[in-house]
């Protein structure tokens, strides 16, 4: 069992067994593989009912009922929480590592609000719910491309991104957005998978296409549209 003796081990331990990375601007985040066994945990037990929270808890702790529900209420322990310490549990017995109990809940604790790295590429302007409005505003000839994480379409399609930008006329602008954290965006421009290409006219939508598509026919929207 690995001894960790404050926040600086604790810190350096999930930098080692690839929970944390450090992005070149020297931010924090969470590496894909680690958010891609979150996602699993997420989809279980983040919209679960409060009895079912407070007996996952208890059965987690050796906890009556009663007790859990305090430990939740006193502690604020939190849904988000919980799914990082079930995947950080999972994804060090994986790699065979054992940790102390108490750590492995400060480490959740650690891990449970740090976000993935982006998925829209670096050289590309990302845009949020809170600033496309403003950006389309100022750039009413737009390119946007819409991105996901553990994407293999996403993938595959940036490796031609070279090509496809050498399409877009001078003058349009080109951003980018991480589909799964702009659902104002998604929903005013019904943008419903990833990747997608999004050509704005004049401020106005003037096509999608989703899905992957090859740099010949992403020139044949950019042609129609400027």
């Amino acid at each position: 069992m690995q001894e960790l003796t404050d926040a600086t081990d604790r810190y350096d331990f999930l930098l080692e067994h690839g929970v944390f990375e450090e992005t070149d601007d020297g931010q924090v985040a969470v590496t894909e593989s680690f958010d891609a066994a979150k996602r699993v945990y997420h989809d279980t037990y983040a919209e679960v009912d409060d009895a079912t929270f407070q007996e996952t808890i208890a059965d987690l702790f050796e906890l009556s009922i009663a007790q859990a529900r305090d430990r939740i209420d006193s502690l604020g322990i939190t849904r988000s929480q919980l799914i990082a310490y079930l995947t950080l549990q999972s994804y060090l017995d994986d790699q065979d590592v054992t940790v102390d109990g108490n750590d492995l809940v400060v480490m959740a604790g650690m891990v449970a609000d740090v976000a993935p790295v982006s998925p829209v590429p670096d050289e590309m302007v990302e845009l949020t719910d809170d600033d496309y409005e403003s950006f389309l505003a100022s750039n009413p000839d737009t390119v946007i491309f819409v991105w996901k994480l553990h994407c293999e379409p996403c993938e595959a399609m940036k490796t031609e991104l070279d090509q496809v930008r050498a399409h877009i006329p001078d003058g349009v602008a080109v951003a980018g957005v991480d589909g799964e954290s702009v659902n104002a965006f998604r929903r005013e421009f019904e943008v419903s998978a990833a990747p997608a290409t999004m050509a704005f006219v004049g401020g106005e939508l003037y096509e999608t296409l989703e899905s992957r598509r090859k740099p010949e026919r992403l020139a044949e929207l950019f042609d129609e549209a400027y």
